[in-house]
């Protein structure tokens, strides 16, 4: 099975505030579907909470309960799309957290974090009952 991954590339305008085009909205649902994987997601996590947020693929096989050739396949999946950075020590491989990435999704899907979104009222948005 081959995973198709995103470009490496600054990703899209403000989901919520911008018109994507179709070239960032195939990037950025690459990016989701990577990110969509609760092995994936976990493992992003166990990197983050490392002390320099850097851990050795000996230390990631035993938190998720998976064999060690699948969570190196979701470590390189991760990898490839730019989340993770990857150094080889001697037998073991490194895998660092780059937060360049999520940083552009946080800005994609929530550039202004702190504002709240202009929606309309709720009442609004429920459909008139039929008579």
């Amino acid at each position: 099975m081959s995973v198709e991954l995103p470009r490496l590339r600054e990703c899209c305008p403000p989901l919520l505030r911008e018109t994507l085009s179709a070239a960032d909205a195939e990037q950025l649902a690459g990016l989701l579907k990577v990110l969509a994987d609760p092995a994936r997601l976990r493992l992003l996590s166990l990197v983050a909470a490392h002390p320099g947020q850097e851990a050795c693929v000996c230390e990631l096989t035993e938190p998720l309960g998976l064999s060690q050739p699948t969570v190196s396949h979701h470590l390189k999946v991760l990898h490839m799309a730019g989340l993770l950075g990857r150094e080889q020590r001697g037998i073991w491989v490194y895998y660092r957290l780059l937060p360049g990435r999520l940083e552009m999704l946080q800005q994609a899907l929530a550039p202004d974090a702190g504002e709240k979104l202009e929606t309309a009222s709720p009442a609004a948005a429920v459909a008139p009952e039929k008579r």
